[in-house]
């Protein structure tokens, strides 16, 4: 393997002159910049980007930790980030943490061996007080840490009250909201925070059913739904934390015969591509998921180029009315 001392002498030129040249420091002419990357094209020289990292204290990299890309809001969110880095002329390492607290704190020492220059939290399984040992830049997603750690989230408690006053509004006398386990201390909770205000305020009948800690499967989902259903068959709305989940309750209602809207109606959350591309389209309340992924790069350069952040980034939600209502 070619070494950058065997493009020096390929070029006619110092070491150090080959290392201004990968590094774009200090006055070099363009005859002689020519001839060192004319060098490392005929040796097929590969710079070592760590060293240049380390060298210009900047990777350029930065890491983005996911429970899972399988899930439609992750996977649309990571190539929002991914795309929206890339134009900033950052690289993005993508870890799937699997909901694993022991898989999270070692992707974290992975990316810090890498010299990311900052992290993306959107899993949420490892302690708060463990954040503090990162020393880096960090945006977290939908989760609030103590101190003065920035994180991104949609209007969560609007959210679920557009939802819940929408299927009220359609006529909906008994409703569920089928959402994540509310022991996390996520801020996704508030969604039914305003389902449970929202349904109380104006005099309907509501559950609320929660998933087992730190599961996206659509068979638990569906098992869910479906004994909801067994013990309320007169439930006539669903608000669902997600889209996929809203995907699940359209085939539960499929299953048993349930006509939509006209037996159940149905909203989920997120509005991402799946909502729709199933029949019947699902009216979801919508995150900008794009403005989000883009908010989180710029907080994390702001704090690399030692700028002050909010802590608090809260985007507007709008509900997007589809077949299901």
């Amino acid at each position: 393997m070619p070494t950058i001392k065997d493009v020096a002498e390929k070029a006619g030129v110092t070491v150090t002159t080959v290392s201004r040249v990968l590094n774009n420091r200090g006055y070099i002419s363009e005859a002689t910049r020519k001839k060192v990357y004319q060098a490392m094209e005929g040796l097929n020289y590969q710079p070592n980007e760590l060293a240049r990292s380390l060298f210009r204290g900047k990777s350029h990299l930065l890491g983005l930790i996911t429970p899972t890309v399988a899930h439609p809001f992750f996977a649309e969110l990571s190539a929002a980030i991914e795309g929206y880095a890339h134009s900033k002329g950052y690289k993005v390492l993508l870890c799937n943490s699997q909901l694993n607290r022991e898989k999270e704190k070692e992707y974290i020492e992975m990316l810090k061996r890498h010299q990311v220059d900052g992290i993306i939290m959107a899993s949420h399984t490892i302690e708060v007080d463990e954040f503090a040992n990162v020393n880096l830049p960090i945006v977290t997603f939908d989760r609030r840490i103590k101190g003065e750690i920035p994180y991104v989230s949609s209007d969560n408690y609007q959210g679920g009250k557009l939802a819940t006053n929408l299927l009220i509004d359609k006529g909906c006398q008994k409703i569920a909201h089928v959402c994540g386990n509310l022991s996390l201390d996520l801020l996704a909770n508030k969604r039914n925070e305003a389902f449970v205000a929202t349904a109380r305020e104006r005099g309907v009948e509501y559950y609320t059913i929660q998933t087992e800690i730190n599961v996206f499967e659509t068979k638990q989902y569906e098992l869910l739904i479906r004994d909801l259903f067994n013990e309320h068959p007169d439930l006539d709305g669903i608000f669902t934390n997600s889209d996929l989940m809203a995907v699940s309750a359209i085939k539960v209602c499929s299953i048993l015969k349930k006509k939509i809207p006209d037996d159940v109606r149905i909203v989920g959350y997120d509005d991402t591509n799946i909502a729709s591309l199933v029949l019947p389209q699902v009216t979801t309340v919508r995150q900008p998921i794009e403005k989000m992924g883009a908010m989180a790069i710029d907080l994390l350069i702001q704090q690399m180029n030692k700028e002050q952040v909010p802590v608090d980034n809260i985007l507007p939600v709008t509900l997007q009315e589809r077949e299901t209502t």
